[in-house]
């Protein structure tokens, strides 16, 4: 499939309800366990999802559109969720990201992107020049990973408690 700006909402708008049919109200075992040492549990990554939302998505996507000649994207604190979710609920967290994810979904949409926007460019610390069409493949498939990366969390849960059917699940390996 070739990137189309309303198919990448289609699933950008689902991510923080799917995210929420399968966190809110869970025991915080489930919320809270992770995959090993320094590996992050569901609670970290709504946190990291927040805190992209506010520093990453939409940033970025209005410095490409911008008229600035540095067009030099931020660094982003993969960890910042760390600090930033203390005291929080993971149903605040729910909450706060559908907010702010319905909210940037509306700016983006009044951006009227066209073709020729798709194709305009800023600058990743890390990837150097990349467009906006990337950027914004990226948004979707950040959450497809993340909503995949908490669902193997999930599942680790009971590695060792599945017995033989473990040969049968590889997501417990991964």
């Amino acid at each position: 499939m070739l990137f189309n700006l309303n198919k990448a909402i289609e699933i950008l708008e689902r991510t923080p309800d799917t995210l929420t049919s399968m966190l809110d109200g869970l025991s915080d075992e489930w919320i809270n366990n992770n995959e090993g040492e320094e590996t992050w549990s569901p609670f970290d990554v709504i946190g990291h999802l927040i805190h992209g939302e506010k520093t990453d998505w939409l940033v970025r996507t209005e410095l490409i559109l911008s008229d600035k000649t540095d067009k030099k994207f931020p660094e982003f604190d993969r960890f910042a969720q760390f600090e930033e979710s203390k005291g929080k609920t993971l149903s605040q967290m729910l909450n706060e990201f559908k907010i702010l994810r319905k909210n940037n979904l509306e700016v983006l949409q009044s951006k009227n992107i066209t073709v020729e926007d798709l194709n305009k460019t800023g600058v990743h610390p890390t990837f150097g020049d990349v467009t906006l069409k990337q950027h914004l493949s990226t948004w979707v498939a950040h959450d497809l990973g993340h909503i995949a990366q908490i669902s193997r969390i999930m599942a680790k849960q009971y590695r060792d408690d599945v017995g033989p059917w473990r040969a049968f699940l590889p997501i417990l390996d991964r």
